[in-house]
């Protein structure tokens, strides 16, 4: 076994524990990376907290990150020791379902082994996330890194990125097209971000008028206030895709209004309860969606996409050491917009 050193938490407890890990030999195809940086996704808390079934003692979250590879396996053929690699939500699927066969390996049927909080497909050890310093996965699920992309900034693409890319993609947005985007975080800035790239005419949803400037900055048109009702009502239609990033249960009824003619509201901030009202979607026969990060398809279009337009998360680094004070401040909405951990402090 190689060993190397992470943060761990128990009792679903935000105070993590630095504590020794052990990661795998390499089996052929595999690689070990030296985890540069992190994000610290709001699914991170849900797990801690065991919101998602994930067992939570002895949890090593982490699950967007970038790095460096530092050993290879006998067969890998496609990375070379001193490569910079960023790593998902996904690390392992069946690789034979109709899923993995277009490259959506995100919805395995098989399920696909998180990257946290699975369980490895060949000898049933729990998978440990990238709140560590060294990761062991198959080459398969690594993606080279563009030197034109700075890693810390690059880390949240591989979760919060492609879960605003695949919606996007399966909508057909370009020029054009008329986006929505219910909530400015760590999801929503990147969405606003891709959407604006992909060519789109992209407006913030906000209960309140003060994220205008940081819409307006990220490329936005347009602040809808969603607590304006005379403004819902001119908007009625407007939009034919909504990316909905918020976490807390809410109301889809507002939103399924401003959708156009069969157009989409996609559902991306998993919150935990939900009702839909069918008529809400039966008049204007509009589309209600959900969509799970990325199989290996489109993550790796996603990258290239972003290097050829030079899109990053706008993130707060932090020392790994300072875990809890990250974790906490995402739990109460204090970050703009993506907590990023440098795992440097771990050597």
């Amino acid at each position: 076994m190689r060993t190397t050193t992470g943060w761990q938490s128990s009792d679903r407890s935000t105070a993590l524990r630095r504590v020794p890990l052990e990661r795998r030999d390499l089996r052929a195809d595999d690689l070990a990376v030296r985890v540069d940086f992190c994000g610290v996704c709001h699914s991170d808390l849900h797990a801690i907290h065991g919101l998602t079934g994930k067992a939570t003692d002895g949890l090593v979250p982490g699950h967007e990150f970038t790095g460096t590879v530092t050993a290879v396996g006998p067969a890998v053929t496609g990375f070379a020791v001193g490569d910079r690699v960023a790593v998902g939500t996904i690390v392992d699927s069946c690789g034979q379902c109709p899923m993995c066969a277009i490259g959506q390996e995100n919805f395995c049927y098989q399920r696909a082994v998180s990257t946290y909080g699975g369980t490895d497909r060949i000898d049933g050890t729990e998978t440990r996330g990238g709140y560590s310093r060294e990761y062991v996965l198959r080459e398969k699920f690594a993606y080279h890194l563009s030197a034109g992309l700075d890693p810390a900034a690059a880390a949240p693409l591989m979760c919060a990125g492609i879960t605003m890319w695949e919606p996007l993609r399966a909508a057909g947005i370009g020029p054009g097209s008329r986006v929505a985007v219910a909530g400015l975080g760590g999801l929503g800035h990147l969405g606003v971000k891709l959407a604006v790239a992909l060519g789109a005419e992209v407006t913030v949803l906000s209960r309140t008028p003060d994220k205008a400037a940081d819409a307006r900055a990220l490329g936005a048109t347009d602040l809808l206030l969603t607590a304006d009702d005379d403004a819902l009502k001119q908007a009625f239609g407007r939009f034919d895709l909504i990316l909905d990033t918020i976490a807390a249960p809410h109301d889809f009824s507002p939103l399924l209004s401003l959708v156009a003619f069969e157009g989409t509201l996609s559902i991306l901030g998993a919150p935990l309860e939900t009702t839909v009202r069918i008529m809400d979607l039966t008049f204007g026969r509009k589309n209600l969606t959900s969509s799970g990060t990325g199989g290996t398809k489109h993550t790796a279009e996603l990258l290239a996409f972003c290097a050829e337009k030079g899109i990053t998360a706008d993130v707060e680094v932090l020392p790994s050491a300072q875990v809890e004070e990250a974790l906490t401040r995402l739990e109460k909405g204090d970050v703009r917009y993506r907590f990023v951990l440098d795992m440097s402090d771990l050597d």
